[in-house]
């Protein structure tokens, strides 16, 4: 995904219980602690959009300073993280997001 995609600085795919199944974060990014954030992550804006009345997540979105971390369900019990710069190009980085989540289900 990264290679398509020049403002994705990261990707990884995470099981829903917050266990790394692969991963292209840069290294300083310790690949335990981003799996566990992402799920923690999925699993509260399941719960809030559920809570809320919006149905089932596709996907969760964070804006900092600097760039985005976007989550989105994957497959079974997989989760797709990406970390863009703040220049990314969203309706890219969501297409490429869910091109890959259709490989993923295909291959998990």
């Amino acid at each position: 995904m990264q290679g398509g995609t020049p403002d994705v600085e990261g990707c990884a795919v995470v099981s829903e219980d917050g266990l790394m199944i692969a991963s292209a974060f840069p290294a300083k990014f310790d690949d335990g602690r981003v799996a566990g954030m992402t799920s923690t992550l999925l699993s509260l804006g399941t719960r809030t959009a559920q809570e809320l009345e919006r149905g089932d997540l596709e996907q969760v979105f964070v804006k900092g300073r600097d760039g985005y971390v976007i989550a989105m369900n994957a497959s079974e019990g997989t989760v797709l993280v990406a970390l863009t710069n703040g220049r990314a190009k969203l309706g890219l980085i969501f297409l490429d997001m869910n091109r890959a989540a259709e490989q993923l289900k295909r291959i998990l």
